[in-house]
């Protein structure tokens, strides 16, 4: 009897990234005084984002085709959701680092809005994306299901 390979979901998982990295990008937006960093900043933001809640999205097929990640001790207690976590922690560590850095460059207008809190919310969106999509996935058109 043949295993079936998981489904990756690209579109989803990268529509949904989009507005979880939008959503960050609000944010720095109106802390940053200089219309190129906001911009890059922008892109920076969304590109990670996408990144993070494709692989959030996808950890079954991730381990499918990384094996070697459940027989990593605390990995494979429950490799989905430790791989999760472990997005979650290194975007939660993304986001406060950038915002330190935007502090001490001078390139903060007033102070950045990245409070732990904006951090731990947006860590917590990309973990919650694979757990939300099976209620709103229906409700999408055709081609943002795949």
């Amino acid at each position: 009897m043949a295993v079936a390979a998981p489904v990756v979901l690209i579109v989803p998982s990268l529509m949904m990234g989009l507005l979880i990295g939008l959503y960050e990008a609000i944010l720095i937006h109106r802390d940053v005084s200089v219309p190129l960093h906001r911009f890059g900043h922008m892109l920076h933001a969304i590109g990670i984002a996408m990144v993070a809640v494709f692989v959030s999205m996808n950890v079954p097929w991730l381990v499918s085709v990384l094996p070697v990640l459940k027989s990593v001790p605390v990995i494979s207690w429950n490799p989905e959701l430790i791989i999760r976590i472990l997005v979650a922690v290194i975007m939660l560590i993304k986001i406060h680092a950038t915002s330190k850095v935007l502090q001490g460059s001078g390139m903060s207008s007033a102070g950045t809005a990245e409070t732990w809190t904006h951090s731990l919310i947006v860590a917590a969106l990309v973990v919650a994306a694979p757990y939300v999509y099976p209620f709103i996935g229906p409700a999408l058109p055709g081609w943002m299901q795949r």
